[in-house]
């Protein structure tokens, strides 16, 4: 189950690449909304849930909505028409270490420590070392290059905000936890980017077309699901070795589906991003979470298996480590 999340969401780097060669960026998001959020209603009525309607609540939605889907989607796929799908995938790694710092301000208990700290700045460097001495040569008309990986940066901040909003979010169904953000992006982002999607939809290629609806499918609306059923399952520890994997497999999927050899800098600099986050969560590592024990006791007979137990309710204070929660690809 580890191991699909992380084809589910390392796959949206290279779908996403395969799109945007096709249309902009904003026909992209909108479709994947769509479609995710056209899933995501149709498992709620299977399994008999609502939407809430409680005023507190559609606040924080709405914000997971801004800062977990119309942002980051919107600036990812606009930095990756320039951006090959294996750096973006590097690139977003960095959410991780940018969530720790946040956590330091915004969550109670969360203190910032001298792992933390060193681990973060390993991971800075290693943004730098991946960027490369292009970031000198923006003024000079060489820039187009940096400002894509800065947007990509960017989502993965948005991502950590997220991850925050949804570590304080009141405690609330997971499924709806996963419905409720798409429903909110579709009602904030498609009255703007609608009218750019609906004419190119006819003119789409094939390989795009799947793209889109893979993306919408697969790394939108299911792997979400997934991921809270692994949290309920595994603990949210366990789900830390996801940082690590999606970034490769992100790199893996640009070169044998798009061709895309990554250079010196890119390699390094996974190096130096993956080694800050296991830096920083090294005490987190030796802390016993039982995550082992849970793992061996994953036993999915039917599909329908991963809904059911979903019914339990998740928030903030039950999924301890936050680096984790919130994410989407």
């Amino acid at each position: 189950m580890l191991i699909a999340l992380v084809v589910m969401w390392g796959s949206s780097f290279a779908l996403t690449k395969v799109a945007v060669s096709s249309i902009s960026a904003e026909s992209v998001v909108a479709g994947r909304l769509i479609i995710a959020g056209g899933v995501l209603l149709a498992v709620l009525l299977v399994t008999g849930r609502r939407i809430p309607t409680q005023g507190r609540l559609w606040a924080f939605f709405l914000a997971m909505a801004v800062l977990g889907n119309c942002l980051p989607y919107w600036l990812i796929s606009w930095g990756q028409k320039s951006v090959d799908s294996g750096v973006a995938g590097i690139l977003m790694a960095v959410m991780p270490l940018v969530t720790i710092v946040l956590a330091h301000f915004f969550v109670k208990g969360d203190r910032m420590t001298w792992r933390k700290g060193a681990g973060f700045l390993v991971g800075f460097v290693g943004v730098a070392v991946l960027m490369g001495p292009d970031a000198l040569l923006q003024v000079q008309g060489q820039g187009s290059q940096v400002v894509a990986q800065l947007a990509i940066v960017a989502g993965a901040v948005c991502y950590a905000v997220n991850t925050i909003i949804a570590r304080l979010c009141p405690a609330h169904d997971s499924v709806v936890a996963a419905t409720s953000p798409t429903i909110g992006a579709n009602l904030l982002f498609l009255p703007t980017a609608l009218g750019d999607f609906v004419p190119v939809i006819g003119d789409l290629d094939l390989p795009a077309l799947l793209a889109i609806v893979v993306l919408g499918v697969v790394s939108t609306a299911l792997a979400p699901l997934l991921y809270f059923e692994l949290v309920r399952r595994a603990g949210p520890s366990f789900l830390s070795q996801i940082n690590y994997l999606i970034p490769v497999w992100a790199v893996f999927t640009g070169m044998i589906f798009l061709g895309e050899m990554p250079d010196w800098s890119a390699v390094a600099g996974m190096g130096l991003i993956l080694s800050g986050i296991a830096f920083s969560q090294f005490a987190l590592a030796r802390r016993p979470t039982g995550a082992g024990r849970a793992w061996r006791r994953f036993k999915v007979k039917r599909p329908i298996d991963l809904i059911r137990p979903l019914g339990e309710r998740v928030s903030g204070p039950q999924l301890k480590e936050p680096q984790d929660n919130g994410r989407q690809y």
